[in-house]
């Protein structure tokens, strides 16, 4: 599987709260309308919040603020990634998705990449 990260910083103007109900409740059925154009195999969005535990994890580290959260999708294989992305209803797709993105994500200061998952630790419900 292909996976692209996205750790989001949310807009100035945005409460994390705002931010977290907007990624939520508008933009998270914008990616469902258009995952099928897009390819998209899973869409997990992980919400920051338990502030005090990582406010202490953070200070333990040395670690910068932390990101309003991390969306994650994934892709069959680069090849289905690529050919997904080489269709006209996917770039209309994509467009559409980052028109959206503009509205609550401070697009640079939130890093994205693709990358491969190795399981280290699967757990019993994997």
């Amino acid at each position: 599987m292909l996976k692209l990260s996205f750790c989001l910083h949310r807009l100035p103007h945005l409460s994390r709260e705002a931010f977290q109900r907007y990624w939520r409740e508008t933009h998270a059925p914008l990616v469902l309308r258009h995952a099928q154009a897009l390819g998209i195999e899973r869409y997990v969005q992980l919400h920051t919040g338990h502030a005090d535990l990582g406010a202490a994890l953070r200070a333990s580290r040395g670690a910068p603020e932390p990101y309003d959260g991390v969306a994650e999708l994934w892709w069959r294989d680069r090849a289905a990634f690529e050919v997904a992305l080489g269709t006209l209803a996917a770039q209309q797709a994509g467009a559409e998705l980052l028109a959206d993105e503009r509205r609550f994500i401070d697009l640079a200061r939130s890093p994205l990449w693709l990358g491969e998952e190795h399981v280290v630790i699967a757990g019993e419900s994997a």
